[in-house]
């Protein structure tokens, strides 16, 4: 099979891309230099010449606070882009597995956000991301959207690396208690997507079957199991490393106002994974411990940035 992945420079699109390749699949890894996606044509001429069965989408314009400030770029990654490649493997009858976001909800809700549940999203970033699921379905109904969280790999700028610098920096450090989710380790989800992939449901489509699968429900939601706070969170990859997870201290999100409103809960539902089939994804914490241990056996990973 082959499986093109674009945005695979990116930490969850290499990920899928390694996967990928280690499941002897044939695998084309393509990032912002390889294709332009906000460029049509040349999104359509690339698909067109790969021929593949499955693209999966993990490219997105993901600076949550810059888009406040800058909608039209967001918007060409998340919305046209998205909707680019979407028509590309419509006339190349590949079928397409699209990343998007917790984002798209309003964050305001008492029970995990299933793939039915209202949205409303309340920044640019999650806005764009909803537009581009829009866009994608527009065309092509078959498409599945793959929702995800708080991913990590515990390499560059994300929270887990962030976490490890800063236990190194300083004695002590704050983070916020009152923003609930479901951490998402990105070799986890890229085995999920991969699995999706390959599954019976995904492949290249007659037009009856599209038709048939859109009306399966084609959104589903992908996460590590359990919930927890970004504190806890902290905590988690202090002890994983083997400092006291009691130097990190809890603090309100008011206390650190962002550009972007961040959601008070973000938990999504993991029935739509189960029902279709997928192994749902381990225990966040255990998940935190394995990338720990792999950043902690290679510091060269983790590469120094600026705390968020």
């Amino acid at each position: 099979m082959r499986i093109i992945v674009i945005g695979a420079s990116g930490q969850l699109g290499k990920q899928v891309a390694r996967l990928a390749a280690g499941a002897a699949h044939d695998v084309l890894g393509w990032s912002s230099r390889d294709v332009d996606v906000t460029d049509e044509h040349a999104v359509a001429a690339a698909i067109e010449a790969a021929r593949p069965s499955v693209v999966i989408n993990c490219a997105a314009y993901t600076a949550v606070d810059a888009a406040e400030s800058d909608y039209r770029a967001a918007a060409a990654v998340n919305v046209s882009g998205a909707g680019n490649i979407a028509a590309a493997c419509t006339r190349s009858r590949a079928h397409l597995i699209h990343v998007s976001t917790d984002y798209v909800f309003p964050g305001d809700a008492r029970e995990p956000y299933e793939p039915g549940s209202r949205v409303g999203p309340r920044t640019v970033y999650g806005q764009t991301k909803y537009a581009g699921e829009l866009a994608v379905h527009a065309v092509l109904p078959s498409a599945h959207i793959v929702r995800t969280s708080w991913v990590f790999t515990g390499t560059g700028s994300d929270f887990v690396a962030t976490m490890l610098r800063l236990e190194r920096e300083r004695d002590t450090l704050r983070v916020v208690d009152d923003q609930w989710g479901s951490p998402t380790y990105s070799v986890d989800l890229a085995a999920g997507l991969v699995e999706l992939a390959t599954s019976r449901r995904a492949g290249p489509l007659s037009t009856q079957q599209a038709t048939s699968t859109a009306q399966e429900g084609t959104i589903l939601h992908a996460t590590n199991s359990g919930i927890t706070t970004w504190w806890g969170l902290a905590r988690e990859v202090f002890a994983a490393a083997g400092a006291d997870p009691e130097r990190v201290q809890p603090c309100s999100t008011a206390e650190f106002p962002r550009p972007a409103p961040r959601p008070a809960s973000s938990v999504l539902g993991g029935e739509s994974w189960r029902a279709a089939a997928l192994r749902p994804l381990r225990p966040w914490r255990d998940a935190v411990r394995e990338a720990v241990r792999v950043a902690v056996a290679d510091p060269q990973r983790m590469i120094v940035s600026e705390s968020p």
